[in-house]
């Protein structure tokens, strides 16, 4: 299926008209055979693309003491302390602002139960609860990893769209991006990507191109 992925993400560069920034590549896939009414039938993961998603992502770190101050070495977007968080427990506004701004949130194990108190409520509905790390952990290799993910989920309709780069990278490493969120369906659906219905790749404002 490779090759139809490099000729699909080929195409769909080429018929997307030129935007002044640089567009992301999605691939959509429709599953077949699947109620997703059945909690069971529904997943959420994070995947690591091989080739990384083309454009940079902001990630955020709740963190105090030495975990922040590294966390700020290996370029975290943003650090929270704890003064921060009882902050935007108090401006519901700013905190939901800042949700939308941060793919990923990265959190000081010990600082959780107020992570929950006062960002739960905002953070919780859009799925970003932050993964718990210990203080004294390196997070160099931990905000590599999530720059170069992405989620994976289906929940109430058998679709699956997800970032697999962006229009100045490589296609045939676009593709190798796709088959790592195929991977997904093999280890979640009972027969894997054979129950795929239809699958495209599109630009972020372009057409979409079927690949199958």
């Amino acid at each position: 299926m490779n090759q139809e992925i490099v000729e699909a993400v080929k195409k769909a560069k080429e018929e997307s008209k030129p935007r002044n920034f640089t567009q992301s590549i999605d691939v959509v896939i429709n599953i077949k055979d699947l109620d997703v009414k059945k909690p069971e039938n529904r997943f959420d993961e994070e995947v690591f693309l091989p080739n990384g998603r083309g454009k940079g992502i902001k990630i955020a770190v709740i963190a105090d003491g030495e975990l922040a101050i590294l966390a700020e070495n290996a370029g975290a977007d943003l650090v929270i302390s704890k003064a921060d968080l009882e902050e935007l427990g108090k401006d519901r506004k700013q905190a939901k602002k800042m949700a939308s701004q941060y793919t990923f949130f990265v959190a000081q194990a010990d600082m959780m139960p107020q992570v929950g108190r006062f960002l739960g409520p905002v953070l919780g509905p859009r799925k970003k609860m932050p993964k718990p790390v210990p203080a004294t952990v390196k997070p160099d290799p931990i905000l590599e990893r999530l720059s170069n993910t992405v989620k994976v989920r289906i929940k109430d309709q058998p679709v699956i769209q997800a970032i697999v780069g962006s229009q100045d990278m490589d296609d045939e490493l676009i593709a190798d991006n796709v088959e790592a969120v195929l991977g997904v369906l093999d280890r979640n659906l009972e027969k894997g990507r054979n129950q795929i219905k239809s699958m495209y790749v599109k630009t972020t404002m372009g057409p979409v191109t079927r690949v199958i």
